[in-house]
């Protein structure tokens, strides 16, 4: 029953963002292609609005955090140097019968002792690897081989010595960038969870060797900070101490943060130590020195590295479990997404009480434009009645609704210029001056 329950939600999440505009299926005219999404107004929003909280976070708030942005194609020795062309696979089998694909070490124990296909029960192949690189042909003869970048880190490793150049940082200090990332995924699955063209916010924070403990501690700690912030449920979050089988081929030490999805227990986030096996890779590899030079000790050495990484559309999707709810108001059923204020898609709507009414509507538009001055993350909405507008504010996670009504325009003295200002959680309303929405509406998305 709970399971049952479980995969209720993820439906219901799921047609929410079709239904409201958050997230629609990549090439959907075309019948779709898997691994691929496409974010609607709403859902852009919200995934703009998660990433420049992350940026808040991480880089504009700390003080030895430099941000870049690198290409998306990336020189094939970059990856042989990376290990990602030998080490970036999965173990893949195929059904001699329907020909379907499946991750080997994702398979139910029942199909691997009966060697037994789970969509059509044939008989399954031979165990191979697959690599999950993307490579693009260059060029008019496309003879020359790059690749869509597997993961942003190597675009912040390749110019480590790009910033001592031209920053001259100082141990510690990190290098951050949001960017696209692909993975050619065998079998992509559960909505946003799993996919083959996804965002990634990630930092590389470089250091001594011997202070990696005290590093790593110090980024779990901030990641957990961050998961409060964004408005991740912290009870459903479980730290995972990776062994040293299953952690990348880069990797000392991976902690990773699990959340319980509707569909299970599934990775959010990792925090590996990559020592300096990737400048070590690359300086060997180039021929350029990727030392760091202590003015202060005059040592050189190659720095060791902490890496936290964010997955974007994972975290936008745990943020939409972690705020989906369901009550019931004025005797009916309501859905709606109690989303923090500082990252829902529109912060407040601006309604007349009656379409019908031209002062009203006039009204109600000055103070739209008086709020978007201030907030350009607010709507105007006189469609249907005050209920249906407020059931559909509630289901996009807008934190507040503003109806204009006759008082608003001072049929009674004491109430001129105040407006009707609804909570989207509790459902209550109160009156407030005008003058003071902009502040009031601020305050709240800190």
């Amino acid at each position: 029953m709970e399971k049952e329950n479980k995969e209720n939600v993820m439906e219901k999440i799921v047609s929410l963002c079709k239904r409201r505009g958050f997230v629609f299926q990549g090439s959907e005219i075309y019948g779709g292609l898997a691994g691929t999404w496409d974010y609607g107004p709403y859902g852009s929003e919200l995934a703009h609005n998660i990433k420049e909280l992350w940026w808040k976070h991480f880089i504009s708030e700390q003080e030895n955090i430099f941000g870049i942005s690198s290409a998306t194609i990336m020189s094939e020795a970059v990856w042989k140097a990376s290990g990602h062309l030998s080490g970036f696979t999965d173990p893949v089998i195929e059904c001699k019968k329907c020909h379907h694909r499946f991750r080997a070490d994702h398979l139910a124990e029942e199909n691997k002792k009966k060697n037994s296909c789970p969509d059509c029960g044939g008989e399954l192949g031979e165990e191979k690897t697959f690599n999950l690189m993307f490579p693009v042909g260059m060029g008019s003869s496309s003879t020359d081989i790059a690749y869509l970048r597997g993961e942003i880190a190597q675009g912040m490793f390749v110019n480590f010595k790009n910033i001592l150049d031209t920053m001259h940082p100082e141990l510690p200090f990190g290098l951050a960038q949001i960017g696209k990332a692909y993975r050619n995924e065998i079998a992509p699955r559960d909505f946003l969870f799993r996919v083959r063209e996804f965002d990634l916010m990630e930092f590389e924070y470089f250091i001594r060797e011997e202070d990696w403990e005290k590093y790593f501690q110090m980024w779990k700690e901030e990641m957990w900070r961050w998961i409060e912030r964004v408005g991740i449920k912290r009870d459903m979050v479980h730290e995972l101490e990776v062994a040293p089988e299953d952690r990348a081929h880069y990797s000392k030490r991976t902690v990773d943060f699990e959340f319980d999805y509707p569909f299970g227990r599934k990775e959010l986030y990792g925090l590996a130590y990559r020592t300096d096996h990737d400048l070590k890779n690359h300086s060997a590899s180039s021929g350029v020195d990727l030392s760091y030079f202590d003015e202060k000790s005059k040592e050189k050495f190659i720095p060791h590295v902490i890496e936290p990484t964010f997955g974007h559309g994972r975290t936008l999707l745990a943020v939409l479990v972690s705020a989906f709810r369901e009550d019931e108001m004025g005797g009916e059923t309501r859905t709606y997404l109690a989303l923090p204020a500082s990252i829902a898609p529109v912060k407040a709507a601006i309604f007349p009480l009656l379409k019908n009414k031209p002062e009203l509507v006039a009204k109600a538009r000055e103070v739209y434009k008086l709020i978007k001055k201030e907030i350009p993350q607010v709507v105007f909405d006189d469609n249907g009645n005050i209920g249906k507008r407020y059931r559909r504010q509630d289901e996009i996670g807008t934190p507040f609704c503003i109806t204009i009504d006759f008082d608003t325009l001072g049929e009674n003295l004491e109430m001129k210029d105040t407006v009707t200002i609804r909570d989207r959680d509790s459902g209550e309303q109160k009156r407030m001056p005008v003058s003071e929405l902009v502040d009031h509406i601020k305050s709240s998305i800190k």
